[in-house]
């Protein structure tokens, strides 16, 4: 079975990925069918050749989850957070606008419903 697959690369400490195309048989950083992009999760980077990977599914190829990931942010766009845990800052600034914009809305009701009740 062939798999599209991340093959390490990079120094110790200092992941950066290969996407490839391989057999599933193969070792993790063995012999690969194609490079099909990279993948650098310290600085949130993906590089795909999209028409080779489209080219490898329509073909029957597996993605593994964090591949199968990568390939959906890079269709939709969507941002890559990095390392997992790791909190982008403009989350917690909307979180907090989102949390003050629910009690504006919570005082707001109470106040009708006060005026309609006297």
């Amino acid at each position: 079975m062939v798999k599209i697959r991340l093959k390490r690369t990079g120094k110790k400490n200092a992941p950066c990925y290969r996407v490839v195309v391989a057999d599933s048989r193969s070792p993790r950083d063995g012999k690969v069918i194609e490079i099909v992009g990279l993948y650098d999760p310290r600085q949130s980077s993906e590089t795909l050749k999209m028409d080779r990977i489209d080219y490898w599914l329509s073909n029957g190829a597996q993605p593994t989850e964090t591949v199968a990931d990568i390939i959906r942010r890079v269709k939709t766009g969507e941002p890559t957070c990095g390392y997992k845990g790791k909190k982008k800052p403009e989350d917690a600034a909307a979180k907090a606008a989102a949390e003050t914009a629910e009690e504006v809305t919570e005082e707001a009701t109470e106040e009708a419903a006060e005026t309609a009740e006297g």
